[in-house]
């Protein structure tokens, strides 16, 4: 349970402010139909998620085990600093439009996944834990905990939250989470 919850927690904190989460506003700005581009959110991280994770997963299994303890901490920590740096906002091109909310959801937010914040996090996670499973759907809550809200309230939401704080906070989570798998 605590890889589910751990993976939650850090991707919740990690999305707020990150350029999927922009996407996320994007989206509900040009679809109407709101439940097609969560589906396609949940689609597309499922997916990229799972691979994600599966791969930190398998590949802590060629490392020996203290060097992955230490890679794993350190990459934690690498994560803390990265998630300091703002992203820049994302706008899509308009090509996907005409195959509808859903579609366009899944593959402008798994493409825009790929080598994301959150992605690197899930490898990592998926590399500290050994329910690829929990991770996988621990990660995935987390991204709709921090996209759902924005599809539905948008710019609204957005304005109101703290976005540097939530930065700060999820950094010294990654950061927390890196030096205890190091240190136990």
């Amino acid at each position: 349970m605590d890889a589910f919850l751990t993976s939650t927690l850090t991707v919740a904190l990690a999305e707020i402010g990150d350029k999927t989460q922009l996407l996320s506003l994007f989206l509900a700005t040009r679809y109407r139909n709101k439940m097609a581009i969560i589906m396609g959110i949940l689609a597309a991280t499922v997916v990229n998620h799972g691979i994600s994770a599966f791969l930190g997963n398998w590949a802590v299994g060629y490392v020996p085990e203290d060097l992955s303890r230490w890679i794993v901490g350190g990459s934690f920590i690498i994560l803390a600093f990265w998630l300091l740096i703002p992203d820049k906002d994302g706008d899509g091109d308009g090509k996907f439009d005409r195959y509808g909310a859903f579609v366009a959801s899944l593959v402008l937010f798994f493409l825009a996944e790929i080598g994301d914040k959150t992605q690197v996090a899930t490898v990592v996670l998926g590399a500290q834990y050994d329910s690829v499973l929990l991770v996988t759907l621990g990660t995935t809550l987390g991204m709709l905990i921090a996209n759902v809200p924005v599809v539905y309230m948008g710019e609204a939401l957005m304005r109101r939250l703290p976005l540097q704080a939530a930065h700060i906070a999820a950094a010294v989570l990654f950061a927390a989470v890196g030096v205890i798998t190091i240190l136990f």
